[in-house]
């Protein structure tokens, strides 16, 4: 159920893109304890110029690999998401090469009357999910 949002720098080759989220959601299921099947995620890839992320005083150099990803799920413990935060830098420096430091996730929270699966219908409210 978490949907992601990959922001990324254009450049990267379709197989590496494949290999990112592919990487993402192995971590999400394993951190917020989620069905593999539940899998809904959106890249967007942008020209350097339309991304401005700094380190917020941090010391950072990012670079070209930058990638910036959006979570919005249903509420998670500050432990599901500690735990998320490491598995996906870990994975993503070890499988495809992205420093930790060129990794930054946002997570906003919602709650099940906020999701709508399709058929005009509000899934985990009716019971159906």
């Amino acid at each position: 159920m978490p949907l992601l949002r990959f922001d990324l720098i254009k450049g990267r080759k379709p197989e590496e893109i494949k290999k990112l989220v592919d990487t993402a959601h192995e971590a999400m299921v394993e951190a917020f304890e989620v069905p593999s099947s539940d899998r809904y995620q959106i890249v967007h890839q942008h020209e350097p110029y339309e991304m401005i992320i700094q380190d917020t005083g941090l010391g950072f150099t990012r670079t070209k690999s930058f990638v910036l990803l959006s979570i919005v799920s249903k509420k998670r413990t500050s432990e599901q998401k500690q735990r998320l935060y490491a598995l996906t830098a870990e994975r993503l420096d070890l499988i495809c090469g992205i420093t930790s430091t060129d990794l930054m996730i946002s997570i906003t929270e919602n709650d099940n009357d906020d999701w709508s699966f399709g058929l005009g219908e509000a899934q985990f409210l009716t019971g159906k999910l």
